[in-house]
Protein backbone atom coordinates (compact mmCIF):
# COMPACT_ATOMS: atom_id res chain seq x y z
CA UNK A 1 0.00 0.00 0.00
CA UNK A 2 1.40 3.37 -1.08
CA UNK A 3 0.15 6.65 0.28
CA UNK A 4 0.25 8.12 -3.23
CA UNK A 5 0.87 6.87 -6.74
CA UNK A 6 2.00 9.62 -9.13
CA UNK A 7 1.64 8.94 -12.85
CA UNK A 8 4.12 11.04 -14.80
CA UNK A 9 7.59 12.29 -13.87
CA UNK A 10 7.61 15.70 -15.49
CA UNK A 11 7.78 19.00 -13.58
CA UNK A 12 4.37 18.47 -11.95
CA UNK A 13 4.88 14.86 -10.94
CA UNK A 14 8.43 15.34 -9.63
CA UNK A 15 7.49 18.50 -7.75
CA UNK A 16 4.63 16.65 -6.06
CA UNK A 17 6.90 13.71 -5.27
CA UNK A 18 9.42 16.03 -3.61
CA UNK A 19 6.83 17.66 -1.35
CA UNK A 20 5.14 14.37 -0.48
CA UNK A 21 8.46 12.63 0.13
CA UNK A 22 9.45 15.39 2.50
CA UNK A 23 6.09 14.93 4.23
CA UNK A 24 7.14 11.32 4.94
CA UNK A 25 4.57 9.84 2.60
CA UNK A 26 5.32 6.60 0.78
CA UNK A 27 5.20 7.56 -2.89
CA UNK A 28 5.48 5.59 -6.12
CA UNK A 29 6.24 7.65 -9.24
CA UNK A 30 5.79 5.95 -12.63
CA UNK A 31 6.87 7.49 -15.92
CA UNK A 32 6.64 6.28 -19.52
CA UNK A 33 9.51 8.50 -20.72
CA UNK A 34 7.68 10.63 -23.29
CA UNK A 35 7.79 14.29 -22.14
CA UNK A 36 5.87 16.85 -24.16
CA UNK A 37 8.93 19.06 -24.56
CA UNK A 38 11.25 16.25 -25.73
CA UNK A 39 11.97 18.19 -28.93
CA UNK A 40 12.82 21.40 -27.10
CA UNK A 41 16.44 22.47 -26.67
CA UNK A 42 15.77 24.86 -23.79
CA UNK A 43 12.96 25.78 -21.45
CA UNK A 44 12.23 29.38 -20.56
CA UNK A 45 10.36 31.47 -18.06
CA UNK A 46 11.38 29.40 -15.02
CA UNK A 47 13.25 31.70 -12.63
CA UNK A 48 16.79 30.35 -11.96
CA UNK A 49 16.32 27.73 -14.72
CA UNK A 50 15.81 29.97 -17.77
CA UNK A 51 17.51 28.41 -20.80
CA UNK A 52 18.16 25.04 -19.15
CA UNK A 53 17.68 21.99 -21.42
CA UNK A 54 14.54 20.11 -20.32
CA UNK A 55 16.36 16.79 -20.01
CA UNK A 56 18.95 18.39 -17.72
CA UNK A 57 16.16 19.84 -15.59
CA UNK A 58 14.53 16.42 -15.22
CA UNK A 59 17.88 14.76 -14.44
CA UNK A 60 18.61 17.28 -11.67
CA UNK A 61 15.11 16.84 -10.23
CA UNK A 62 15.44 13.05 -10.20
CA UNK A 63 18.85 13.25 -8.56
CA UNK A 64 17.49 15.46 -5.80
CA UNK A 65 14.74 12.92 -5.11
CA UNK A 66 17.26 10.13 -4.50
CA UNK A 67 17.93 11.31 -0.94
CA UNK A 68 14.33 10.55 0.04
CA UNK A 69 13.79 6.87 0.81
CA UNK A 70 10.07 7.66 0.88
CA UNK A 71 10.00 8.11 -2.91
CA UNK A 72 10.27 5.25 -5.38
CA UNK A 73 10.73 6.16 -9.05
CA UNK A 74 10.08 3.62 -11.79
CA UNK A 75 10.45 4.09 -15.55
CA UNK A 76 7.33 2.21 -16.53
CA UNK A 77 3.89 3.05 -17.92
CA UNK A 78 0.72 2.86 -15.87
CA UNK A 79 -1.69 1.13 -18.24
CA UNK A 80 -4.83 1.13 -16.06
CA UNK A 81 -6.20 2.79 -12.95
CA UNK A 82 -9.43 2.32 -11.00
CA UNK A 83 -11.01 3.49 -7.79
CA UNK A 84 -12.40 0.55 -5.81
CA UNK A 85 -15.29 0.46 -3.36
CA UNK A 86 -12.87 0.86 -0.43
CA UNK A 87 -11.91 4.30 -1.82
CA UNK A 88 -8.46 2.98 -2.67
CA UNK A 89 -6.88 3.38 -6.07
CA UNK A 90 -5.53 0.37 -7.92
CA UNK A 91 -3.05 0.78 -10.75
CA UNK A 92 -1.67 -1.78 -13.18
CA UNK A 93 1.76 -1.30 -14.70
CA UNK A 94 3.03 -2.35 -18.12
CA UNK A 95 4.83 -5.33 -16.58
CA UNK A 96 1.52 -6.67 -15.22
CA UNK A 97 2.19 -5.79 -11.59
CA UNK A 98 -0.58 -4.12 -9.57
CA UNK A 99 -0.33 -1.64 -6.74
CA UNK A 100 -2.71 0.07 -4.36
CA UNK A 101 -2.66 3.65 -3.09
CA UNK A 102 -4.73 5.90 -0.89
CA UNK A 103 -4.46 8.78 -3.37
CA UNK A 104 -3.70 9.10 -7.07
CA UNK A 105 -2.10 12.02 -8.91
CA UNK A 106 -2.12 12.08 -12.71
CA UNK A 107 0.59 14.32 -14.13
CA UNK A 108 1.07 12.82 -17.58
CA UNK A 109 0.78 16.00 -19.60
CA UNK A 110 -0.43 16.32 -23.18
CA UNK A 111 0.73 15.68 -26.74
CA UNK A 112 0.63 18.46 -29.34
CA UNK A 113 -1.21 17.58 -32.55
CA UNK A 114 1.44 18.15 -35.21
CA UNK A 115 0.14 18.66 -38.76
CA UNK A 116 1.19 15.92 -41.16
CA UNK A 117 3.16 18.32 -43.31
CA UNK A 118 6.71 17.48 -44.48
CA UNK A 119 9.23 19.46 -42.47
CA UNK A 120 6.87 20.20 -39.58
CA UNK A 121 8.06 17.46 -37.23
CA UNK A 122 11.69 17.88 -38.29
CA UNK A 123 11.65 21.59 -37.36
CA UNK A 124 9.51 21.19 -34.23
CA UNK A 125 11.44 22.57 -31.27
CA UNK A 126 14.01 24.22 -33.56
CA UNK A 127 12.02 26.94 -35.32
CA UNK A 128 8.48 25.56 -35.06
CA UNK A 129 6.86 26.27 -31.71
CA UNK A 130 3.49 26.29 -29.95
CA UNK A 131 4.07 28.84 -27.14
CA UNK A 132 5.23 32.43 -27.69
CA UNK A 133 5.88 32.85 -23.95
CA UNK A 134 8.33 29.95 -24.13
CA UNK A 135 10.07 30.76 -27.43
CA UNK A 136 8.93 34.19 -28.62
CA UNK A 137 11.87 36.11 -27.18
CA UNK A 138 14.40 34.16 -29.24
CA UNK A 139 12.64 35.10 -32.51
CA UNK A 140 11.51 38.62 -31.58
CA UNK A 141 11.20 41.12 -34.44
CA UNK A 142 11.78 38.37 -37.01
CA UNK A 143 9.42 37.34 -39.84
CA UNK A 144 7.04 34.81 -38.30
CA UNK A 145 4.30 32.55 -39.64
CA UNK A 146 1.28 31.35 -37.70
CA UNK A 147 -0.39 28.04 -38.55
CA UNK A 148 -3.99 27.67 -37.40
CA UNK A 149 -7.62 28.19 -38.28
CA UNK A 150 -10.65 29.87 -36.80
CA UNK A 151 -10.52 31.60 -33.45
CA UNK A 152 -7.34 29.74 -32.50
CA UNK A 153 -5.40 30.98 -35.49
CA UNK A 154 -6.79 34.48 -35.03
CA UNK A 155 -6.00 34.54 -31.31
CA UNK A 156 -2.42 33.31 -31.69
CA UNK A 157 -1.79 35.82 -34.49
CA UNK A 158 -2.92 38.75 -32.34
CA UNK A 159 -1.00 37.41 -29.35
CA UNK A 160 2.24 37.28 -31.32
CA UNK A 161 2.10 41.01 -32.11
CA UNK A 162 3.81 41.43 -28.75
CA UNK A 163 6.93 39.74 -30.16
CA UNK A 164 6.92 40.71 -33.85
CA UNK A 165 5.00 42.88 -36.28
CA UNK A 166 6.08 40.87 -39.32
CA UNK A 167 3.40 38.19 -39.15
CA UNK A 168 1.49 36.08 -41.68
CA UNK A 169 -1.36 33.75 -40.76
CA UNK A 170 -1.39 30.51 -42.78
CA UNK A 171 -4.62 28.56 -42.46
CA UNK A 172 -3.89 25.69 -44.89
CA UNK A 173 -7.34 26.02 -46.46
CA UNK A 174 -10.42 28.14 -45.63
CA UNK A 175 -9.63 30.20 -42.55
CA UNK A 176 -12.95 29.81 -40.76
CA UNK A 177 -12.53 33.36 -39.44
CA UNK A 178 -15.58 35.62 -39.43
CA UNK A 179 -15.71 39.13 -40.90
CA UNK A 180 -14.94 40.79 -37.57
CA UNK A 181 -11.87 38.60 -37.12
CA UNK A 182 -10.66 39.30 -40.63
CA UNK A 183 -11.05 43.01 -39.98
CA UNK A 184 -8.92 42.71 -36.83
CA UNK A 185 -6.18 40.95 -38.77
CA UNK A 186 -6.23 43.68 -41.41
CA UNK A 187 -6.26 46.42 -38.78
CA UNK A 188 -3.07 45.02 -37.23
CA UNK A 189 -1.36 44.42 -40.56
CA UNK A 190 -1.42 40.61 -40.49
CA UNK A 191 -1.82 39.12 -43.99
CA UNK A 192 -3.81 35.90 -44.44
CA UNK A 193 -2.72 32.98 -46.66
CA UNK A 194 -5.43 30.36 -47.18
CA UNK A 195 -3.44 28.35 -49.77
CA UNK A 196 -2.77 24.73 -48.88
CA UNK A 197 0.60 24.29 -47.15
CA UNK A 198 2.62 21.47 -48.76
CA UNK A 199 5.87 21.64 -46.77
CA UNK A 200 8.22 23.62 -44.58
CA UNK A 201 11.76 24.10 -45.86
CA UNK A 202 14.98 25.09 -44.19
CA UNK A 203 18.54 23.99 -43.48
CA UNK A 204 18.90 23.82 -39.69
CA UNK A 205 15.88 26.06 -39.23
CA UNK A 206 12.78 27.28 -41.02
CA UNK A 207 13.49 29.35 -44.14
CA UNK A 208 10.23 29.22 -46.09
CA UNK A 209 6.66 27.96 -46.07
CA UNK A 210 5.78 26.34 -49.42
CA UNK A 211 2.19 26.34 -50.70
CA UNK A 212 0.36 24.36 -53.36
CA UNK A 213 -0.26 27.65 -55.17
CA UNK A 214 1.41 31.01 -55.01
CA UNK A 215 4.90 32.06 -54.01
CA UNK A 216 6.72 30.50 -51.06
CA UNK A 217 6.69 32.57 -47.89
CA UNK A 218 10.12 33.38 -46.42
CA UNK A 219 9.90 33.04 -42.62
CA UNK A 220 12.29 32.69 -39.71
CA UNK A 221 9.98 30.68 -37.41
CA UNK A 222 6.44 29.36 -37.20
CA UNK A 223 4.02 29.12 -34.27
CA UNK A 224 1.10 26.72 -34.51
CA UNK A 225 -2.18 26.06 -32.74
CA UNK A 226 -3.76 22.77 -33.74
CA UNK A 227 -4.94 21.39 -30.41
CA UNK A 228 -3.60 18.65 -28.20
CA UNK A 229 -4.53 15.27 -26.77
CA UNK A 230 -3.98 13.68 -23.39
CA UNK A 231 -0.71 11.78 -23.03
CA UNK A 232 -2.64 9.13 -21.09
CA UNK A 233 -6.27 7.99 -21.10
CA UNK A 234 -6.27 7.31 -17.35
CA UNK A 235 -8.20 10.50 -16.53
CA UNK A 236 -10.82 9.66 -19.13
CA UNK A 237 -11.19 6.14 -17.78
CA UNK A 238 -11.69 7.48 -14.26
CA UNK A 239 -14.54 9.71 -15.44
CA UNK A 240 -12.83 13.10 -15.31
CA UNK A 241 -14.49 16.09 -16.94
CA UNK A 242 -12.63 17.90 -19.72
CA UNK A 243 -12.68 21.55 -20.77
CA UNK A 244 -12.91 22.94 -24.29
CA UNK A 245 -9.12 22.75 -24.71
CA UNK A 246 -9.11 19.02 -24.01
CA UNK A 247 -7.47 19.19 -20.59
CA UNK A 248 -8.97 17.96 -17.32
CA UNK A 249 -11.31 20.32 -15.49
CA UNK A 250 -9.84 20.65 -12.01
CA UNK A 251 -10.86 22.52 -8.88
CA UNK A 252 -8.98 23.93 -5.92
CA UNK A 253 -5.52 22.43 -5.42
CA UNK A 254 -5.86 20.36 -8.62
CA UNK A 255 -8.72 18.27 -7.21
CA UNK A 256 -11.19 16.45 -9.47
CA UNK A 257 -14.75 15.14 -9.25
CA UNK A 258 -13.45 11.95 -7.61
CA UNK A 259 -12.25 12.22 -3.99
CA UNK A 260 -8.60 11.32 -3.75
CA UNK A 261 -7.90 11.87 -7.45
CA UNK A 262 -5.82 14.86 -8.52
CA UNK A 263 -4.58 16.04 -11.92
CA UNK A 264 -1.70 18.52 -12.23
CA UNK A 265 0.49 20.01 -14.94
CA UNK A 266 -0.25 20.40 -18.64
CA UNK A 267 -3.05 17.81 -18.42
CA UNK A 268 -5.11 20.11 -16.23
CA UNK A 269 -4.71 23.80 -17.08
CA UNK A 270 -4.83 26.33 -19.88
CA UNK A 271 -1.49 27.97 -18.92
CA UNK A 272 0.98 25.24 -19.81
CA UNK A 273 4.41 26.33 -18.64
CA UNK A 274 7.04 24.31 -16.79
CA UNK A 275 7.02 26.71 -13.85
CA UNK A 276 3.22 26.48 -13.57
CA UNK A 277 3.29 22.68 -13.81
CA UNK A 278 5.83 22.51 -10.99
CA UNK A 279 3.68 24.84 -8.86
CA UNK A 280 0.57 22.77 -9.53
CA UNK A 281 2.42 19.64 -8.47
CA UNK A 282 3.38 21.28 -5.19
CA UNK A 283 -0.20 22.48 -4.65
CA UNK A 284 -1.58 19.02 -5.30
CA UNK A 285 0.95 17.54 -2.87
CA UNK A 286 -0.19 19.96 -0.18
CA UNK A 287 -3.82 18.99 -0.70
CA UNK A 288 -3.03 15.28 -0.80
CA UNK A 289 -0.99 15.38 2.39
CA UNK A 290 -3.70 17.42 4.12
CA UNK A 291 -6.30 14.80 3.16
CA UNK A 292 -4.05 12.00 4.39
CA UNK A 293 -3.45 13.78 7.69
CA UNK A 294 -7.20 14.17 8.24
CA UNK A 295 -7.70 10.48 7.57
CA UNK A 296 -4.84 9.49 9.85
CA UNK A 297 -6.03 11.70 12.70
CA UNK A 298 -9.63 10.52 12.48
Amino acid sequence: MYDVVIVGAGPAGLSAALMLGRSRRRVLVCDSGHPRNAASHAMHGFLSRDGMPPREFLAVAREQLRRYDTVELRDIEVVAAACRSNARFHVRLADGSEHEARKLLIATGVIDNLPQIPGFRELYGVSVFHCPYCDGWEVRDRPLAIYGRGTRGLGLSLELTGWSRDLVLCTDGPSGIDAEGLARLARHGIPLREDRVVRLEGNGGLERVVFAAGDPLPRHALFFTTGQTQQSELALGLGCEFNEKGTVRTGKYESTHLPGLYVAGDASRAVQWVVVAAAEGAEAAFAINTDLLKEDLS
